[in-house]
């Protein structure tokens, strides 16, 4: 690990930071969320969380993850569109969250966080506006829409995109992110994800392995940090991974 690095886990482990209160809003009818840098780092970067149930970003709980942001300049924020599973009209409505961003003075290029199905979320947005995205990060993310949205959540996904199952099944190359990585790549989006290879909700063999696989296929760059024996949990694994925090402080550095 870079020195700098280094020196930044030990002084987060040293002194705690608190974020600034959280500045609530709507946009197109929708709650939206941001924890602000006390100082922004240079062009605003902002960490765009999903899901944001409740118009909160639950990552703000995680203390290594708040301060190491906070410490190096990086907004919080999230929006809220329900249980939706990338459609387009959802991706189009994240969009709108993005230009209300982007209005506020954030960098045009955020870092997208997706844990669990806010992994589907942000890699369905991002692989159709590839070139505004900086990075993507996974914490145990849904990657794969034949994996757990169409097995153990096909109602909403099937709301969400307003088709049949076999219409969704006959375009699923058209909607599925491992299908349409091309962009990211051509862009040089650096991606990192971490999951449990003991995971049964989100099987990792069917979607950070295979979006690893195919991203790597490609030419795209792609770290994953494995945890043995773990799965779908809250625990100090996914939500005190120094790999993690390494990955998002280089790219701000």
């Amino acid at each position: 690990m870079p020195r700098f690095l280094r020196h930044t886990f030990a002084l987060l482990m040293l002194a705690g930071t608190s974020l600034l209160a959280a500045e609530a809003f709507v946009v197109d009818g929708h709650k939206a969320v941001i924890h602000p840098a006390t100082n922004p780092a240079k062009d605003k970067p902002w960490l765009w969380y999903a899901p944001a149930l409740g118009g909160g970003v639950s990552i703000v709980s995680h203390k290594l993850y708040a301060d190491a942001c906070q410490k190096a300049g990086i907004a919080i924020a999230g929006y809220d569109l329900g249980e939706v599973r990338g459609a387009p009209s959802s991706a189009a409505k994240f969009t709108k969250f993005y230009e209300e961003m982007v209005k506020r003075g954030y960098s045009a290029k955020p870092i997208l966080l997706g844990q669990s199905r806010g992994g589907m979320m942000t890699l369905t947005w991002a692989f159709r506006n590839p070139d505004k995205v900086k990075a993507w990060i996974g914490i145990y993310p849904v990657c794969n829409l034949a994996s757990w949205p169409l097995k153990n959540s096909k109602v909403q996904t099937l709301a969400d995109f307003g088709l049949t199952e076999a219409e969704l099944t006959t375009r699923l190359k058209e909607f599925n992110p491992l299908d349409n990585l091309a962009g990211l790549v051509a862009a040089k989006v650096p991606m990192f994800a971490v999951h449990g290879d003991t995971d049964v909700v989100v099987p990792y063999n069917d979607n950070t392995l295979l979006l690893k696989q195919r991203y790597e296929a490609l030419g795209g760059k792609f770290t994953v940090k494995i945890i043995p024996g773990e799965g779908h949990k809250v625990g100090p694994s996914f939500f005190e991974c120094p790999e993690l925090v390494e990955f998002l402080l280089l790219q701000v550095k």
